[in-house]
């Protein structure tokens, strides 16, 4: 893993600040969760995702990311439409 590998993640993230994604994450042994959320905020080594569970009625979870996540394939987003 590279500086500039980190720096072309930060900067694609940043850009889709405010936008709504779909993310997959891998939480080990075989156990996937997809949510949908929206891009809060940018930091210099994390970015913050808001996510709403409609189903179960819970309050909105704001989720941290690290740029090597995705990188590592820790999580993977994809956007909206």
């Amino acid at each position: 893993m590279q500086q500039e590998d980190i720096n072309k993640v930060r900067a694609s993230v940043h850009q889709q600040c405010g936008s709504k994604v779909m993310i997959q994450l891998d939480r080990g042994r075989n156990k996937i969760d997809i949510q949908q959320g929206v891009i809060q905020n940018a930091y210099p080594s994390v970015f913050t995702i808001l996510v709403e569970d409609a189903t179960t009625g819970n309050p909105p979870q704001l989720l941290s990311f690290s740029y090597t996540d995705i990188i590592t394939r820790e999580i993977r987003m994809k956007l909206c439409q």
